[in-house]
């Protein structure tokens, strides 16, 4: 069970952030909808897609603020961008979107933000930014951000994304990580914020290498 300081925390943020995309004044209780994306990221097959991660891409995001052209928007999309999760699914990214395109009208947020953080959401499926995407390359590298954790943070996200893959036999999780390890490290670049580029990308290329070597054994 989260923490009810915790829990209390993550409501005001997304209280912040929903009422700066809309016009609060005449718009719905922000807690409903807060209460609902709790509940879903509470959900009991997630193990790493779970309210730390989304507490922490959130943190990212506010780190990475001054890059966006609209934080309050992607601090929304953080908010969707795993909110629908199954792990033997494939459209998660997709059930995601859709949940924020009819979440957001309800709540007052206009067609034009509700587009984006739709967008924003469906852009996680590539994490592959338009040069000009200022907001998308803000969710995408707060979302990769994991990748340049510390040892312990590293090891403890690797265990948590096999836990919520216990039904994939060993041997095919082997194969599947490996491949998605390779194809991030032939990225010219997993960051494309400045920060991210200077602070992440070599500690994460280094776990991403170190990860590669072990499945390898």
């Amino acid at each position: 069970m989260a923490d009810p300081h915790a829990l209390e925390a993550l409501r005001a943020r997304f209280a912040r952030a929903l009422n700066a995309a809309r016009s609060p004044a005449t718009s719905p209780d922000p807690a409903p909808y807060a209460d609902n994306l709790l509940t879903r990221w509470q959900e009991p097959q997630r193990h790493y897609h779970t309210l730390t991660h989304l507490t922490v891409v959130l943190d990212r995001v506010d780190e990475l603020a001054g890059h966006a052209d609209d934080p309050d928007v992607v601090r929304l999309a953080a908010w969707f961008h795993d909110a629908v999760y199954l792990p033997d699914r494939s459209e998660n990214e997709e059930r995601s979107a859709r949940l924020a395109e009819r979440a957001l009208p309800e709540a007052g947020v206009p067609a034009e933000r509700t587009a984006e953080v739709a967008r924003l959401v469906r852009l996680t499926v590539t994490h592959d930014p338009a040069p000009d995407d200022r907001d998308g390359q803000v969710l995408c590298d707060a979302d990769l951000a994991i990748l340049a954790a510390p040892p312990s943070a590293y090891a403890a996200y690797t265990a948590a994304v096999r836990e919520e893959y216990h039904f994939v036999p060993s041997d095919a999780f082997r194969a599947g990580r490996a491949a998605i390890l390779r194809q991030l490290l032939d990225l010219p670049g997993l960051f494309r914020t400045p920060h991210g580029r200077k602070e992440w990308e070599a500690t994460a290329r280094y776990n991403l290498a170190a990860e590669l070597e072990m499945l390898s054994l």
